[in-house]
């Protein structure tokens, strides 16, 4: 088809090129291998941060524990030292008479 320089009857004197320009297949490739790296880096410092919380809570349990069986021996401890004053000021114990020493033995 010939084009002319002058529009004749009945034309448009307009022509409309259609300038759709899209992503060829090597950008989209590009692209797509970006967007998969992004992701990967994402997920990993996600994974990152959870095993550092994962530490932090392990050591947090331990010092739990630790912290546990200390109240555990100081309930003893304090149970042992309530004992001897409940003991002192019992009735039966006002009631025992103390003794003096009668006497040395000598060798």
């Amino acid at each position: 088809m010939s084009r002319q320089r002058f529009a004749s009857r009945n034309q448009n004197t307009m022509s409309f090129r259609s300038t759709k320009k899209g992503i060829g297949p090597v950008s989209n490739t590009i692209i797509l291998i970006v967007l998969a790296c992004l992701l990967g880096l994402l997920y990993l410092s996600q994974i990152t941060k959870t095993n550092a919380y994962g530490y932090q809570i392990n050591a947090l349990s331990k010092q739990q524990a630790e912290l546990k069986q200390e109240h555990d021996e100081l309930e003893v401890a304090s149970a042992r030292l309530q004992a001897l004053d409940r003991v002192k000021n019992s009735q039966p114990a006002q009631n025992l008479v103390s003794v003096a020493p009668s006497g040395t033995v000598a060798n």
